[in-house]
C-alpha cells in the first residue's frame, strides 16, 4: 500500500493539506486470476480537492464523515452524506473530487477490484 503514497507524490497529486490515505487490506481474489481487491480510507481536509483523475477499476465509495462532492465524466455533480455511496468504471474519468466544507474534515471507504499491481489513481489532463 506504499506505493499508493509513493505514485501520489510521484505523480504531483498532494498539495500542501495531503489526503490522508490508509490502507486497509489488499486480497488476490478467488476464481478470478491477476485480480485483486483493496480496500484504503480518504480523509479530505476542509477545502481539499482531487486533480482529475481515472482509477483503471471498480471503484466503490462510501462516505463515512463530513460531505463529498464527486462527479465522474457524463454524470452528474453529487454531493454525498455519510451512507451515501459513489461507484466508477474502470473507463470512467473522474471530475471532481472534493470536500464539500471550508471547515470540516471528511472521510470516506474506498474498495477498488483491480488487477493486481495496478495503480490505484490516474491523473488525466
Amino acid at each position: 500500500m506504499k506505493r499508493i503514497l509513493l505514485f501520489l507524490l510521484a505523480a504531483g497529486t498532494l498539495t500542501a493539506q495531503q489526503p490522508k490515505i490508509t490502507p486497509l487490506l489488499s486480497k488476490d481474489l478467488t476464481g478470478i486470476p491477476g485480480k485483486e481487491g483493496a480496500m484504503i480510507t480518504v480523509e479530505f481536509a476542509p477545502g481539499e480537492v482531487d486533480p482529475v483523475h481515472r482509477h483503471n477499476a471498480q471503484v466503490f465509495v462510501y462516505v463515512l464523515e463530513g460531505s463529498v462532492v464527486m462527479q465522474a465524466k457524463g454524470g452528474k455533480e453529487q454531493t454525498l452524506k455519510p451512507g451515501d455511496t459513489f461507484y466508477e468504471s474502470p473507463e470512467d474519468v473522474h471530475l471532481v473530487g472534493r470536500n464539500a466544507s471550508k471547515t470540516r474534515p471528511a472521510k470516506f471507504l474506498v474498495f477498488f477490484v483491480k488487477d493486481k499491481g495496478a495503480p490505484f489513481l490516474i491523473p488525466v489532463k
